[in-house]
């Protein structure tokens, strides 16, 4: 196993020799995580360290790296949360370049990645000036697999069954090789997705501060839902490779499609124990109070495509790329519901059609000057246009069922059989808008190396020109423009110490850009509690000073362990702030808008660990372990309290004992991640998380094939939260609840059978 990895950035796919088929299908040895020579804080993870736990996509590899949380449902991992800090904050990148995603915080879900399509993860600490600023946790680069990195191909084949026996099917085929002047590589992959989950909540009218001993008299109501996420994921990838004597060229693009539907159904109850349904129209006849059946249809679709050529010059080396990318999701949702508890029964039906999409076209242009052997200097240039488009109409149908309703048994029954055709959906406020930003960057950077130190330092200057057009308002607000410019310097230094030690050291500005959905000049009525939110197109992005500190030792002759402290000075947070202007509800309410204020802190230790026990006679027992400790601090309108949805700590332990002789492997992992805590205007939330169990067993055949049976959320993963919720800012200061709400949610485990064919 290799264990330097290349640089971070666009230029790395090509280092290395070229890997057979037969290699990537059946592993010879523990594959430990990488040591990269590179003066940034950088962890390299190749796809052989999460392949014998057969993660399905990029979001559950990120399950086993340091600070990488998720928030995400039960056996769920989409919105990497590095450090703990909301994905908006955590730079994702694939190939080393920016993609767009339909999260209104600019963040991109990485369960839309295919693992198989993955060369390696790299964790990338502190910011560069070559790479775009919007990393204020990190950046999280997806290396996808080239033509200069196999030989051969190989198929993937096998089945996953849940918890309440469904089985879903997982193929998979990759090829590499020459073509022409040149090599190429070709992979595709269908993958049955399933999560069914149960979820419990239990509410109450009121709550004391410490929500640990709330007064069973005060009981509200229960709800018991299924919660079936049911879909495919295809994905394609090909790049086409040329490696001259002074001149490179790249063409390289993927395609992920994902077709899913969300089958919710809800029952709520007015005891905690009885399932009883409705007799007739008499409120107190029986135990159901309400009958929900939501249903969601999701069509999501995101592909790249990107052209990369290297010239080799006396006066040095210029890089020229160009890219465009396209998301678009496309949703049909449906709701309805019956309302028993009234004198007479009422149904609603809701449709909402959403239609997102979101485009970006880049070009970038690098030049490097080479100053003898150790030092250069690169300058360069990036531009970027992003449109993107958001249609989300509804309507809704509301009437009493004036007949009187017979004996309703809602598990033989629908709340679909009162439907009647809906009318034309509708825009509402904010529902309908066009949002055009245009950024112009340029940088400079200077790298050297001497001796045992070697370093990298420069400046990017980002601009940004942003225009939203709310089709919703009046024409004379419609189209709101901004436009701001920031200066970010950026510095790392690597120094080799003893035997196998080293130190960095990194310093640098970053910034988070706003949330697109709080740029919209309209006013949404009642969207928090009673309070009414403007949205403000004026919103700069926050900004980051920042610090990291680590050392890092090699252990033997595959091992390494690290520890890393790191520190971040957020200024101009967005937060909601109280405009003073009266709401929409009356006295007592508001209308809040996001603005620019305050600043906060995110600081924490990391931890990791991957090493043989060859120092203890045990060479083919691999063990594995990080631990990260996080905290931050930010003042809002209701006191001091941690980054939205930070968790505490997040840990994973494991272990792989290999049998060369009999062509065996077996491991584990364990992972746990700390509570979090959130909170906005008129509502706040504790999210606690079970711990997850994963189990494989492997065998060997030849050297072109292996079997693995893997087991994973041994432990019946759980996710509990509890809801504090308020109506008015000043309810929520007093601790006067409007509702308490305690909710659980859980999955059973999943067991899998794969199999690799090198051929």
């Amino acid at each position: 196993m290799a264990q330097t990895a290349p640089a971070a950035d666009e230029e790395q796919s090509r280092s290395g020799e070229i890997s057979t088929a037969n290699e990537i299908v059946v592993q010879g040895q523990i594959t430990y995580r990488n040591r990269s020579d590179e003066a940034e804080p950088i962890l390299v993870y190749d796809a052989d360290y999460f392949q014998r736990f057969e993660p399905l996509t990029a979001g559950d590899a990120l399950k086993r790296v340091p600070s990488v949380t998720f928030l995400s449902d039960v056996i769920e991992s989409d919105g990497a949360r590095l450090r703990g800090l909301e994905p908006g904050y955590t730079q994702i990148l694939i190939n080393g370049e920016k993609v767009p995603g339909s999260n209104a915080d600019r963040s991109f879900f990485l369960d839309r990645i295919p693992a198989e399509l993955i060369k390696q993860v790299e964790i990338i600490r502190s910011s560069s000036a070559r790479r775009t600023g919007d990393a204020v946790a990190g950046t999280l680069n997806i290396v996808l697999r080239d033509g200069y990195q196999l030989e051969g191909g190989y198929v993937r084949l096998g089945g996953l069954r849940f918890d309440d026996g469904e089985v879903k099917p997982s193929l998979g085929l990759v090829y590499g090789g020459e073509l022409g002047p040149g090599r190429i590589l070709i992979g595709g992959n269908m993958q049955g997705r399933y999560n069914p989950k149960l979820k419990k909540s239990l509410r109450y009218g009121d709550s004391p501060e410490n929500n640990a001993d709330y007064a069973t008299d005060d009981f509200d109501n229960r709800e018991d839902q299924t919660d079936t996420r049911d879909g495919t994921d295809y994905a394609f990838n090909a790049t086409y490779d040329i490696d001259g004597e002074k001149t490179d060229f790249e063409l390289s693009g993927y395609y992920v499609r994902t077709d899913r539907v969300e089958d919710e159904r809800s029952f709520e109850y007015n005891s905690a124990t009885a399932i009883t349904g409705r007799v007739g129209t008499t409120p107190v006849a029986g135990n159901l109070l309400t009958d929900n059946a939501n249903f969601n249809t999701i069509k999501q679709e995101s592909y790249s495509i990107a052209s990369k050529l290297e010239q080799e010059w006396l006066a040095g080396l210029t890089k020229f790329k160009v890219g465009y990318s396209r998301f678009s999701d496309k949703q049909d949702e449906t709701e309805y519901e019956v309302d028993f508890d009234r004198s007479t029964p009422r149904f609603t039906g809701d449709l909402t059609d959403l239609d997102i999409v979101d485009k970006e076209l880049s070009i970038g242009l690098e030049h490097v000057f080479k100053f003898g052997a150790d030092l250069e200097l690169a300058i360069g240039g990036f531009a970027q246009n992003k449109e993107r488009v958001t249609s989300i109409l509804s309507i809704r149908d509301r009437f009493n069922l004036t007949a009187a309703v017979p004996s309703y048994d809602q598990f033989d029954r629908n709340p679909e059989e009162f439907v009647r055709p809906f009318g034309a959906p509708v825009f509402t406020p904010g529902s309908l808008s066009v949002i055009e930003e245009d950024r112009r960057d340029a940088f400079a950077e200077f790298e050297g190396k001497s001796g045992d130190i070697s370093w990298v330092a420069g400046v990017r200057y980002e601009s940004t020109d942003f225009a939203v057009n709310d089709l919703t308002v009046a024409p004379a607000q419609a189209v709101q423009e901004n436009d701001y410019a920031f200066l970010l310097p950026s510095a790392s230094v690597k120094i080799e110490v003893g035997n196998g030690g080293r130190i960095t050291a990194s310093a640098a500005r970053t910034n988070r850009r706003p949330r697109l959905d709080f740029l919209s000049p309209a006013l949404l009525e009642a969207e928090l509690g009673d309070n009414d939110l403007q949205g403000n197109p004026a919103l700069r992005p926050e900004t980051a000073w920042g610090g990291d500190l680590g050392y890092e030792q090699r252990l033997g002759r595959t091992g390494v362990v690290g520890v890393n402290l790191f520190y971040r000075k957020v200024n101009d947070l967005i937060e909601l702030a109280n405009t003073g202007e009266e709401g929409s509800e009356g006295e007592g309410t508001f209308v809040l808008q996001p603005q620019n204020t305050g600043d906060g802190e995110v600081y924490g230790m990391e931890f990791d660990l991957s090493t043989d026990l060859g120092f203890l006679g045990l060479p083919d027992t691999g063990v594995f372990g990080n631990v990260s400790w996080l905290n931050s601090d930010i003042t809002d309108f209701a006191g001091n309290r941690r980054f939205n949805g930070q968790s505490k700590y997040v840990y994973n332990v494991g272990v792989i004992q290999d049998i060369p002789s009999a062509g065996i492997a077996f491991g584990a992992t364990y992972r746990k991640q700390g509570g979090a805590f959130d909170r906005i205007v008129g509502e706040e939330i504790t999210t606690t998380y079970g711990a997850d169990l994963e189990i494989f067993v492997e065998k060997r055949f030849n050297n072109n094939l292996t079997i693995r049976a893997v087991g994973s959320n041994l432990l019946n993963g759980s996710k509990d939260e509890a809801f504090n919720k308020f109506t008015t800012i000043a309810d929520q200061i007093d601790r006067s609840f409007d509702e308490y709400e305690l909710e659980s949610e859980k999955a059973g485990p999943v067991f899998q059978i794969m199999a690799r064919y090198a051929f």
